[in-house]
C-alpha cells in the first residue's frame, strides 16, 4: 500500500525567467510523518512550502517538475496541474499552512474568531452558529485562554504565543491531511515556543497528519522531526532520517550548520561557521576560552540601585493615570569595565525596559543609574546628552531601526556629527568606511540604502553604527534573535571580536539561555520585572538554583534530544 501524501519531484522555480532559484528539488512527505526542511535564510525553504500552496510571489513562476498529492489513495493529483479555483478547494482544508510571522499574515481589521470562521465557512457547509462553536472548540484545542474574548480580540490585542496558537488554529479548522509550519517558533521567546512545539506534535498524533516543518534551528528538527531533508542555495543537497542526519551528516553544508549554534557543553573561544566547513582550509580548531576570571574587585563602570520603571496602562476621561504597570522593580546590579553581563528572561520579564532604562532612553520611576561615579538616572537631556555617545544600543530589529531614506553612509555619519566626532565629512567617512570593514562590510556599501541588504548585513550596519562614536557600553537588546543560526554564529564572532579590540563592555539581553550562557561573564535571570537569580554564567547553566532559570534551560531546543 502507498502510504505517500506528497511527492514533489525535480521542482523548479525562477524569478522572471532568470537562473532558477529552485533546482530540480525531490523529497516525499509520508502519511503521519514530520518531515523538517533545513536551510539558512535564502536557500530556498520557504519558497518551497509556498509551491505547495500556490501561494508563490508574483513574479516567482514554476519552470519544471511535478507537485504530486495523494489525497484520496494511490491516484495522485499534480497540485502545479490545478487552476486556482480548483486549488482553493485543497488549501485550507487538506493542506493548512502556519506562516512565520502570525501579525503580518492575520488581518489586522478583522477579529481573530471571525477569520477562522471565514476559513472553515470556505469549505464546511455548516451554519454561522455551529461555525463559530467550532472555532472556540479549536481554541479550546490549541490551549487559548478566555476563549470568547480572544474570539471577539483583533490581533493586536493578543501575544506573539497567543496570535500564534490562532494561525494553529485556522491552519488546523478543516483537519488537514498535512500541515505546513514555516518558522512557527522564530519569533517566539524559548519557553513559549516550546508549548508551541509540544502542541503541534500533540494535534500531529491526534488528527495523525503529515507534518512539514521549515525551520534552521537544528534543535527544534531533533525534537520535531522524523525525516530531515537539507535545502542549499536552491539544492537539495542531503535527505535521511534525523538520526542519521544529525549524527552522520555526510555534507560539509549541514555539518557546518549542526556545528555553529552554540554549544552546549563547552564555550570555546569562536563559534564555528559554516564557510569554514565547506571551505576545510579555514577550518581551525577552537580553543575552550578558561574559567572566568572575577573582575568584582574593581570598581564597577555602572551600579543599578533600586531601580523601579513603569508605565500608565490606563487614564481617565481626564488624562490621570488609573493603572500603572511597574515593568522593572527595585532591581540591583552592578556592571564591570570589559565584561559582558547577560540578562534573559521570558517576553514580557522586564529585560528590555531595563535596558532602556540604563540608556537613558525611558525615564526610571524611582532608583539610581550611577555610570563612573555620575547618576545619570535623573539627569536633564540637555546635560545627559554629553554623555549618551558612550552609551549605545544595537537594536533587535535593524531595518525598523534604520531610516530607509539614508544611505549607510548617512546614517553613520550623522551620530558622528552630532557628536561632534572628528572635524568634516572627509574624515568622518574615512572612519566609517574603516569602521564597515571591521564588521566584515566593505567600501561599496556606503552608499547604499537598508534595503539592499540581508538580515545578517543590516544586523552588522546596527553594531557599525554604534561604533561610529567610539561608546564604552553597548547594551546588544535580542540582537541575534531574528537570524538564522550561521549568520548568528558570525554575529556573535563579531561582538566578541569587537569587544577585545575596542576594550568594550556589554549588556547582552536576550530570551535564549544558550547564547547568552556563550556570551557572558556573568548572568542576570529576571522575571516579573524583578532579578529571580545572578551569578557566573557557567554556574547558573549547569546549578540553576531558580525555577524560572531551571524552566529556561530546559526549554533550550535540542537540550534533551531524542537522538
Amino acid at each position: 500500500m502507498n502510504d505517500r501524501l506528497l511527492d514533489i519531484h525535480n521542482l523548479s522555480i525562477s524569478f522572471e525567467d532568470k537562473v532558477p532559484v529552485i533546482q530540480n528539488a525531490s523529497f516525499s512527505i509520508h502519511r503521519g510523518e514530520s518531515v523538517a526542511l533545513v536551510g539558512e535564510s535564502g536557500s530556498g525553504k520557504t519558497l518551497t512550502s509556498l509551491a505547495i500552496m500556490n501561494l508563490l510571489p508574483p513574479k516567482a513562476k514554476v519552470t519544471g517538475g511535478r507537485i504530486d498529492f495523494y489525497k484520496n489513495g494511490p491516484s495522485p493529483q499534480n497540485l502545479l496541474s490545478l487552476h486556482e479555483r480548483d486549488f482553493q478547494k485543497v488549501r485550507g482544508n487538506h493542506i493548512g499552512m502556519i506562516f512565520q510571522e502570525p501579525m503580518t499574515s492575520l488581518n489586522p481589521s478583522m477579529k481573530c474568531g471571525t477569520q477562522v470562521v471565514e476559513v472553515l465557512l470556505q469549505h464546511k457547509k455548516v451554519p454561522q452558529k455551529t461555525a463559530r462553536e467550532m472555532v472556540l472548540e479549536q481554541f479550546r484545542e490549541v490551549q487559548l485562554p478566555r476563549l470568547k474574548d480572544i474570539y471577539d480580540s483583533y490581533p493586536h490585542q493578543l501575544s506573539g504565543g497567543q496570535r500564534q496558537r490562532v494561525m494553529i488554529a485556522m491552519a488546523m479548522i478543516c483537519n488537514p491531511l498535512l500541515l505546513i509550519a514555516d518558522e512557527p517558533t522564530t519569533a517566539l521567546d524559548v519557553t513559549v515556543q516550546k508549548t508551541i512545539l509540544a502542541l503541534l506534535k500533540q494535534l500531529q498524533h491526534k488528527y495523525e497528519m503529515s507534518l512539514l516543518f521549515v525551520t534552521h534551528n537544528l534543535g527544534i528538527v531533533s525534537e520535531m522531526a522524523d525525516q530531515v531533508v537539507v535545502m542549499h542555495n536552491g539544492k537539495i543537497i542531503e535527505n535521511g532520517t534525523v538520526i542519521g542526519i544529525l549524527n552522520n551528516p555526510s555534507e560539509s553544508y549541514t555539518k557546518g550548520l549542526i556545528a555553529c549554534q552554540p554549544p552546549l557543553t563547552e564555550k570555546p573561544y569562536r563559534l564555528k561557521t559554516i564557510e569554514e566547513f565547506i571551505n576545510p582550509r579555514g577550518l581551525k580548531k577552537s580553543l575552550t576560552r578558561p574559567a572566568v576570571k572575577s573582575v568584582i574587585s574593581k570598581n564597577p563602570l555602572i551600579e543599578i540601585k533600586d531601580l523601579t520603571t513603569a508605565f500608565v496602562t490606563k487614564r481617565s476621561l481626564w488624562g490621570k493615570p488609573k493603572k500603572i504597570l511597574e515593568a522593572v522593580k527595585k532591581v540591583s546590579f552592578e556592571v564591570y569595565k570589559g565584561e559582558t553581563l547577560g540578562i534573559v528572561g521570558e517576553s514580557g520579564c522586564g529585560k528590555t525596559t531595563l535596558g532602556r532604562t540604563i540608556l537613558h532612553l525611558v525615564k526610571a520611576q524611582s532608583g539610581q543609574v550611577i555610570y563612573n561615579g555620575i547618576n545619570i538616572s535623573g539627569m536633564p537631556e540637555g546635560k545627559f546628552r554629553k554623555l549618551r555617545k558612550n552609551l549605545q544600543i544595537i537594536f533587535q530589529n535593524p531595518f525598523s531601526s534604520l531610516n530607509p531614506k539614508l544611505t549607510v553612509g548617512e546614517a553613520l555619519i550623522e551620530p558622528m556629527t552630532f557628536h561632534g566626532i572628528l572635524s568634516n565629512f572627509a574624515q568622518r567617512k574615512e572612519r566609517v568606511i574603516e569602521i564597515l570593514k571591521k564588521v566584515n562590510l566593505h567600501e561599496g556599501h556606503f552608499d547604499r540604502y537598508p534595503h539592499e541588504f540581508s538580515g545578517g548585513q543590516r544586523q552588522r550596519i546596527g553594531i557599525a553604527r554604534a561604533l561610529c562614536v567610539e561608546p564604552e557600553i553597548i547594551v546588544c537588546d535580542e540582537s541575534v534573535s531574528s537570524l538564522d543560526v550561521s549568520v548568528q554564529a558570525q554575529v556573535l564572532n563579531l561582538l566578541n571580536d569587537l569587544k577585545n579590540e575596542f576594550g568594550l563592555t556589554y549588556i547582552f539581553i536576550s530570551h535564549d539561555l544558550a547564547v547568552v550562557r556563550y556570551m557572558s561573564d556573568r548572568i542576570i535571570v529576571m522575571n516579573d520585572g524583578k532579578i529571580e537569580e545572578k551569578g557566573e554564567a557557567d554556574k547558573i547553566f549547569t546549578s540553576p538554583a531558580s525555577e524560572v532559570t531551571k524552566k529556561l534551560i530546559d526549554a533550550i531546543p535540542g537540550l534533551n534530544r531524542k537522538i
